[in-house]
């Protein structure tokens, strides 16, 4: 395996890989999504100050958009396990290559069903808003691909 030489490329990888991974991970636990007043809906179902943890049936959604949920909180799971091993890999001073395409899988796939789910909202009556899970998710789609790919880049060059 190749050793980075380069200290300021390392470290900024190392860091990218890690906000990448603490984004994906905030986005699919933290929930938020989306929110109407004081009751917000994240990747697993919806959670309310009165009434504690709950389903999407009270929404409009479909079973289809509960599995999309299911699998953005999966694929984004999985993309941070996957970016958290780069970045360890990175710290010891490794090219994690294999860990790098697989993180590019990872996030494409997280891209995939957290776009679908993003897409697949009820469109009722209910005012849902965007809120910060949203955002921590696509922050942390462009991020994580930054890193991933700064990594496989970094391992074309002569040690």
């Amino acid at each position: 395996m190749p050793v980075i030489t380069g200290f300021r490329h390392r470290g900024l990888l190392v860091a990218a890989s890690l906000i990448a991974a603490v984004g994906f991970a905030l986005s699919v636990q933290g929930g938020r999504w989306w929110s109407i007043s004081d009751v917000t809906l994240g990747p697993l179902g919806a959670r309310s100050p009165f009434g504690g943890i709950g389903g999407f049936s009270w929404a409009g959604g479909s079973t289809q958009w509960e599995r999309f949920g299911v699998a953005t909180y999966a694929a984004g799971m999985i993309a941070m396990l996957v970016l958290i091993f780069i970045a360890g890999a990175l710290a010891a001073r490794r090219v994690p290559r294999l860990a790098a395409r697989t993180a590019i899988v990872a996030i494409g796939v997280a891209a995939l069903v957290g776009s679908r789910f993003a897409a697949g909202v009820p469109r009722n009556s209910l005012p849902f808003q965007l809120d910060r899970g949203f955002w921590l998710f696509t922050c942390a789609v462009i991020i994580g691909a930054f890193a991933a790919v700064g990594v496989l880049r970094q391992a074309r060059r002569p040690a």
